[in-house]
């Protein structure tokens, strides 16, 4: 495999790739990629399926689309090699994964199995509210600099009973063995660097994949208490050796150590920023909620703590302290300043999913199974990819209120635009659609015999599983 500095020409890397994806669609092929080509030529926000079929690319009547979803099938293993085969960019030299969960919510889809409660914002109250849906959990590659792009590597449905921290450590784990089989990841390069957001519990995500070059990376909610390590105490005589040492409790100042380094930045949108850190910082644990079934005693989880605090933020609210934990040790100032700019970074996958949403139309279908759905999200996940390989080769298609800007700081929107243009120079894939009529369908006046089943939504999760499913645990 190539190495990740090995030069690449895009068109042929985007030929490869639509082939690729074209062989991955094992069931209806040249109706879902027929899909996929009038999704990613379209130049307008997709509202339904059937607006598609009157895009030029889409040879296939409206119901083929519903039908492709339907009835079709990926091998969706293949598709995850296939993206972390391709160029991916580099964050200060390294590779930087963000994981996040985004809801397609259902909450009137009474027909529709599967469905759980998603944590969504701003539903009209601007307060947090759980609504029925399909969560989704998805692991992208960020980029260095201020863009919207992401590169994303994988995608998976979360159910009822899954723990999002155990189920992002075996998405993690498979996907760092894909990208070390294609060559984005070497012996003594950097270690990965995974960015989580406070949903994610960092430390036992950091424990789950203490036996990868990652280093795992997230924000804490400002009421936490960590401890220090336990040598900086006087030994007790008597009793058990002590595990923990002195308590820093984030809400209160007085309790915080001196930190061993301290570094202020100058910064464009942010002002001053100022990071102050403490090494060796870890979680009390308990065998309580994802730690009860545990076997024997419980780790001592450390890393590094680290306080950001800004000048000033875009929205011109008043800024809040930034509590981030990363599970290295012995961080040098550099490596701290690179941690927290990592975890700003991290916010361009919010960017790619509102565009997944309001442009490519990801939850605009409605579709009753949660496998049409998951056929869905990975051809809009192909759709976007070949956006972002295509950013290089597209030229600036501009409305009369845009302004130019610069081939590499075009926005998605901009490269769908123009997507069209480059597709006569691409390989077909697709072969052409054969003549057939519509089905008979239920004559008219006669009443539904075979009316779908319904299905409610559980009111608490199940029981949660602790291990990673596929992995080996630590210690």
């Amino acid at each position: 495999m190539p190495h990740h500095n090995t030069p690449v020409e895009p068109l042929s890397v985007l030929s490869r790739f639509r082939s690729d994806c074209h062989a991955c669609l094992t069931g209806r092929r040249d109706a879902m990629f027929e899909v996929c080509e009038a999704l990613v030529c379209a130049p307008n926000p997709v509202h339904h399926l059937a607006q598609l079929s009157l895009e030029p690319e889409h040879r296939r009547g409206h119901g083929s689309a519903y039908s492709a979803l339907a009835q079709g099938r990926i091998d969706t293993d293949r598709l995850r090699t296939s993206l972390a085969s391709l160029p991916l960019p580099r964050f200060h030299g390294r590779t930087v994964l963000a994981c996040d969960v985004s809801p397609w919510l259902r909450p009137d889809a009474w027909t529709s199995p599967d469905r759980s409660w998603c944590h969504t914002y701003g539903r009209g109250t601007g307060q947090a509210e759980m609504v029925p849906g399909w969560p989704y959990s998805m692991i992208v590659a960020l980029e260095e600099g201020s863009t919207s792009w992401t590169a994303p590597l994988d995608l998976r449905r979360l159910h009822g009973d899954d723990d999002v921290t155990t189920v992002t450590a075996h998405q993690v784990r498979q996907l760092i063995a894909r990208l070390i089989r294609a060559g984005h990841h070497h012996q003594g390069d950097p270690d990965i660097v995974v960015v989580v957001d406070a949903g994610y519990d960092s430390p036992r995500l950091a424990y789950l994949l203490t036996d990868l070059p990652i280093q795992v990376m997230g924000r804490l909610r400002s009421d936490r208490v960590l401890y220090g390590p336990a040598e900086n105490l006087t030994p007790n005589a008597r009793g058990r050796p002590t595990k923990h040492g002195l308590a820093l409790r984030m809400a209160a100042p007085r309790t915080w150590p001196e930190p061993e380094t301290v570094t202020t930045t100058s910064t464009r949108r942010y002002g001053s920023a100022t990071a102050r850190s403490w090494d060796r910082m870890h979680p009390r644990l308990t065998h309580r909620a994802a730690w009860a079934d545990h076997p024997g005693e419980l780790p001592v989880i450390e890393g590094t703590l680290v306080l950001l605090e800004v000048q000033a933020l875009p929205s011109r609210r008043a800024p809040q302290p930034l509590w981030l934990w990363c599970s290295a040790t012995g961080m040098l100032p550099e490596q701290v300043s690179q941690v927290w700019w990592a975890y700003l970074r991290r916010f361009d996958i919010e960017h790619t999913f509102r565009f997944f949403k309001q442009q490519l139309g990801w939850n605009a279908p409605r579709l009753r199974d949660p496998r049409s759905a998951d056929r869905w999200s990975w051809i809009v996940v192909v759709a976007y990819t070949q956006l972002r390989l295509a950013r290089s080769l597209v030229r600036q298609v501009r409305l009369p209120w845009h302004r130019l800007v610069e081939p590499d700081r075009m926005s998605p929107s901009r490269v769908r635009r123009g997507f069209r243009y480059i597709r006569a120079d691409l390989p077909g894939c697709v072969g052409a659609p054969k003549s057939c009529g519509p089905g008979p369908g239920r004559p008219a006046g006669s009443r539904n015999k075979r009316p779908a089943p319904r299905y409610g939504v559980p009111k608490k999760n199940k029981k949660r599983t602790t291990g990673d499913p596929g992995a080996k645990q630590a210690g």
